[in-house]
């Protein structure tokens, strides 16, 4: 999370971080998805983000300048959320449109792309839904009665 906040902040995808450390975006991708890095990777990203080794190995404290808030963890999860459903959105415009045209090609007469654009479209609208949170069923609100209801108590 600290590598992710330090990219943020400096406006970097993670290709623009990769190609200034030297490391692959792969990397880059497992770093900031909780992997322990190497020595060298954090030498690389250290000297990127012109801090010291140190302050990217150990965890954050309340001493630490780049300490992640859970509001910004929050935040940072529903952004991903976000941009996961975009990517769904569009492997399902490009895959479906694929489909029609191979059905429109095939000439058979009967327009069989509808069934699978209708199947994934349900999935789509559903994964729009939970990404924006309109309907969240089963959101942290959800979560947290369930865990009082078990407890027994408020948490």
């Amino acid at each position: 999370m600290i590598v992710r906040k330090l990219r943020l902040q400096r406006g970097w995808s993670q290709d623009q971080l990769s190609q200034l450390s030297g490391l692959s975006v792969r990397t880059i991708q497992r770093i900031e998805g909780g992997q322990k890095p190497g020595l060298e990777s954090l030498k690389s990203l250290a000297a990127v983000f012109e801090i010291n080794v140190a302050d990217l190995e150990r965890e954050p404290d309340m001493n630490n300048e780049i300490q992640v808030t859970d509001n910004e963890k929050a935040v940072l999860e529903q952004v991903r959320a976000i941009k996961d459903f975009y990517t769904h959105l569009t492997s399902y415009v490009l895959v479906i449109t694929v489909i029609f045209i191979i059905n429109f090609v095939t000439g058979t007469g009967y327009m069989w792309a509808w069934w699978p654009a209708m199947g994934w479209g349900v999935g789509i609208i559903s994964h729009g839904l939970s990404a924006f949170e309109v309907l969240n069923f089963f959101g942290p609100d959800w979560e947290k009665k369930q865990i009082e209801k078990r407890l027994g108590r408020k948490l």
